[in-house]
């Protein structure tokens, strides 16, 4: 079996967005030293070779800030007017599966992901959607993680897309933009100059009436091939949150 990797790295980048801004706090061996001496245990009843254990803190990360899955919760409070999951109550489930890859690379920034791009995508491809699939969109935007305006740059789904995939039996599907919807600074402008309410988060709030979860930041997608292969997607289990990190994986026989 090959495993690829889906998911970005956890780390501090000086180029991130103060949103998506990490920081961990990486503890040395010899600081557990003078802990454990502190503790009672002389240095001579160490252990040979012993230094004390490495240690970590992660001591700023949003949810949202690495390659993650939101849960229901996190587009609204309710679904078609039932409490929406937190991402503890997301069924396990729902987190692995066959996994299909559209190729949606050849779309311009800021132009939203169609029901006609996605069908005629799968009918080049003679691939099917099948209830259960984990569906990841490729936009190939992923070469622009951690870079200053990779939340203002690339293309994403429109509501229509979102609502056909979920119709369609998918309850889990991902994105390797920096989100689900357009560009969020994009979509504040047009909102904007048009007056139209009806743009903002438009892909998201498909969640107010139809239950599922998208990942987005997702990395490596052009190390796929279209189908044939597994998608497990575990998020923290983080209790009443709104999303988690995840180490997102493909899985190919």
């Amino acid at each position: 079996m090959k495993i690829i990797d889906l998911s970005k790295p956890i780390q501090y980048n000086k180029e991130d967005p103060w949103f998506m801004k990490v920081k961990i706090k990486h503890k040395p061996h010899k600081k557990a030293k003078w802990l454990i001496r502190a503790l009672g245990l002389p240095f001579k009843l160490f252990p040979k070779g012993f230094e004390g254990w490495a240690d970590d803190t992660i001591q700023k990360m949003g949810v949202h800030s690495t390659t993650h899955i939101d849960a229901p919760w996190h587009y609204s409070p309710t679904t078609n007017g039932k409490k929406s999951k937190t991402i503890d109550e997301v069924p396990l489930e729902w987190c692995y599966g066959e996994g299909i890859v559209i190729d949606m690379k050849h779309k311009e920034d800021f132009d939203a992901i169609t029901i006609e791009d996605i069908e005629d995508f799968l009918k080049e491809q003679n691939l099917t959607i099948k209830e259960g699939m984990i569906v990841l969109i490729k936009t190939g935007r992923d070469i622009y993680n951690g870079t200053k305006n990779f939340h203002e740059i690339g293309t994403g789904m429109s509501a229509a897309a979102t609502e056909w995939l979920i119709d369609k039996g998918i309850k889990v599907m991902g994105i390797d933009s920096w989100g689900w919807d357009l560009p969020l600074p994009y979509m504040l402008k047009k909102a904007k100059e048009t007056g139209n309410s009806e743009l903002f988060w438009e892909a998201h709030l498909v969640g107010q009436k139809k239950e599922y979860c998208h990942m987005e930041q997702l990395v490596n997608l052009d190390a796929l091939p279209y189908s044939g292969f597994k998608v497990a997607v575990f998020p923290l289990k983080i209790v009443g949150a709104s999303a988690a990190p995840a180490r997102v994986v493909a899985m190919l026989d």
